[in-house]
């Protein structure tokens, strides 16, 4: 049966790999990409290729705003009739940024808006409009463990304070700093789990959600606001580590994140899979009372 998911991250990197292999493999699915300006209709269009269907609508994620737009205009098609039902959802857009100081329109921290509040507020608006059975993936990442097994020293641990706190500027020491923006970017990875936790309670049956970890991938536009070093260090040197086990190349996480939007394998509802297969996240990451108090601080701040 012909059905509708929608996905942001899909214009670069392994969102982009994920879009082909989705749509290769599942030609029932009528893929809605979420994209910043004008870019969406030649996305779009180049993701169509083959026979394949695909649409496109604005949002820029660093504004609550622009994705309650996008949100309501999703409703809206679906409501019309112009988008088969709806059932999925992938968050797979990310920033990192160079520090910890970058705010949005509407006052929060770019990082948490962008990895966190946009996936909610999507997620939430969307909510009544899934048809079961039905799938969130939410792009994770293994920096939210916070050792160097998992991120080999490059990234701080997250640092996880009252949500009040991180949702707002300067919410890391020296804030400045490339290390508390990167700071910003492992917390709030670990928030998204969280709120996958929760989804996991709350959404009503046949809805799941589950986070997705493509380990450390070189290559992508996630460093694009770091320095001209750190930028040709990531497209150029980096890459090379994909040859061992220490990194995944984009193409591979991209398949991986394909297949577990397209339930293979099997993961039940606020599972963490890490590339190919459900695995748990940190011991930090479960933790009832901080998933509650997420909850109730993201409402606050995207949906009431």
């Amino acid at each position: 049966m012909k059905h509708t998911l929608v996905m942001t991250g899909a214009s670069r990197g392994i969102g982009r790999v994920a879009a082909r292999h989705i749509l290769r493999q599942s030609p029932d699915v009528r893929l809605l990409v979420v994209t910043r300006g004008s870019s969406g209709a030649q996305l779009a269009a180049e993701l169509a290729t083959g026979g394949h269907t695909v649409s496109h609508v604005s949002a820029d994620l660093d504004s609550l705003d622009s994705v309650r737009s996008a949100a309501t205009e999703i409703r809206d098609r679906l409501d019309r009739g112009d988008l088969p039902p709806l059932r999925g959802f992938v968050g797979n857009a990310g920033m990192q940024y160079t520090n910890a100081l970058t705010e949005t329109p509407d006052g929060f921290e770019s990082t948490f808006t962008v990895n966190v509040l946009a996936n909610h507020l999507f997620v939430r608006l969307l909510q009544d409009r899934f048809a079961a059975p039905a799938r969130i993936v939410i792009t994770a990442s293994d920096t939210h463990f916070g050792d160097f097994k998992h991120n080999m020293g490059m990234v701080p641990g997250p640092a996880w304070k009252s949500p009040d706190v991180l949702a707002r500027t300067g919410a890391f020491p020296k804030p400045d700093t490339v290390v508390a923006g990167r700071t910003a970017y492992s917390t709030s990875k670990l928030a998204a789990i969280y709120l996958v936790h929760e989804y996991a309670r709350r959404l009503p049956a046949g809805i799941d959600a589950v986070a997705y970890n493509p380990g450390f991938v070189p290559g992508t536009g996630l460093a694009r606001n770091a320095d001209p070093v750190s930028r040709f260090a990531m497209r150029r040197i980096l890459p090379v580590m994909t040859l061992t086990p220490f990194a995944t190349s984009r193409n591979a996480a991209g398949r991986y994140l394909a297949d577990i939007v397209l339930g293979t394998p099997q993961a039940p509802t606020g599972s963490y899979v890490d590339r190919s297969r459900v695995d748990r996240s940190s011991e930090e990451s479960y933790d009832p009372r901080r998933e509650g108090e997420l909850w109730d601080a993201v409402e606050r701040f995207t949906v009431a």
